[in-house]
């Protein structure tokens, strides 16, 4: 598209107000507003595809966070695959895909310094690049440091990061993988699909007791997505020298307040004697984990050892009710839009 032939106007979604509570059509605002126009070092980008994620929930409240908050009024973002329309400076080539930060609307101008070039043989289709399997690669292969034979248990398994992160444990040599969900028919995916021998469902009692019927004999590895009482049942069946990697407290961020404060009662005498490592894991401290994860990506989805589960909305008015749908547990995987 050249610039003779660009709209006047585009669409950008922007929060109408603050959320509390359940998440609603309502907090969202679609704006038409002019095309941006790119200065010395800029690069305007016409966005093809935009993911959704829990953490937008968060950013949505107006609690202090460690990252930047939604401002009413204002235009939201987040990972986005674009085309670039143009580059003054020539930094960028018209046509040239690239992953930019400003999702959330059809046109974003970018500084060149935080777009990142897409090869167009890296992954097999453009939405794969905004799969969150780098956090569970990172999480189960740096933090925790899976070993052959380990029983791994994955919180909140039906996500975007934990439908990966089945199949990754599998890839790193994990004997048993047990999966959190919230509902049996994901359960079923689950153990059918992405690398699950047995899962724990939501409501169908205990989680304690529903892990301990999964794994009996304790478990080596946790990639808690969730927080609160999966991670005390978690460490209840905690083996010695266990590894626990925390990438997320979805327990809070769905519902209520969307508070990333999740606090959760552990018993000091069990990771003491057990010996268990609790370590945080944040994939932004790891800038050189997308190419790491992108070579592995791409060479599982060619061969057919990975999948890439995602729900795909079309249109940017579909945004909101995307990010909506996802935080009421309608989706298994990434949640993207189209634009």
């Amino acid at each position: 598209m050249s610039l003779t032939a660009l709209p006047a106007m585009h669409r950008e979604v922007r929060l109408a107000a603050h959320a509390e509570g359940e998440l609603t059509s309502s907090h969202f605002l679609v704006a038409e507003v002019p095309v941006p126009q790119p200065g010395p070092g800029q690069v305007l980008v016409r966005t093809r595809l935009m993911a959704v994620t829990a953490a937008m929930r968060t950013q949505m409240t107006g609690v202090k966070l460690p990252m930047p908050s939604f401002v009413p009024g204002r235009a939201l973002w987040g990972a986005a695959v674009g085309e670039v329309v143009a580059a003054p400076d020539g930094g960028f080539t018209p046509g040239e895909l690239v992953h930019h930060p400003y999702g959330w609307r059809e046109f974003a101008v970018a500084e060149e310094s935080v777009l990142k070039r897409i090869e167009p043989d890296a992954l097999p289709m453009p939405a794969a690049h905004l799969s969150q399997g780098a956090t569970a690669w990172g999480a189960l292969r740096r933090a925790a440091g899976i070993r052959p034979g380990d029983t791994v248990f994955v919180t909140g398994a039906a996500g975007g990061v934990g439908s990966m992160a089945g199949q990754i444990a599998r890839r790193l040599g994990a004997g048993r993988v047990i999966g959190s969900t919230s509902s049996e028919r994901k359960a079923v995916r689950l153990r059918a699909e992405l690398g699950y021998d047995d899962t724990v469902v939501r409501g169908a009692g205990p989680i304690e007791h529903q892990l301990r019927r999964a794994a009996p004999d304790g478990i080596d590895v946790l990639l808690d997505t969730v927080a609160g009482e999966q991670l005390t049942a978690a460490l209840e069946l905690a083996r010695p020298d266990a590894r626990f990697a925390l990438v997320g407290a979805l327990s809070t961020q769905l519902g209520g307040d969307g508070s990333i404060t999740s606090p959760a009662g552990l018993d000091a005498g069990l990771i003491i004697t057990r010996r268990v490592t609790l370590r945080g894991f944040g994939r932004y401290a790891h800038p050189d984990l997308a190419e790491e994860w992108t070579r592995e990506f791409g060479k599982g989805l060619r061969d057919g050892s990975l999948v890439f589960p995602h729900a795909l909305l079309r249109g940017i008015a579909q945004a909101p009710r995307a990010l909506c749908e996802l935080t009421q547990g309608r989706h298994t995987g990434s949640v993207l839009v189209e634009l």
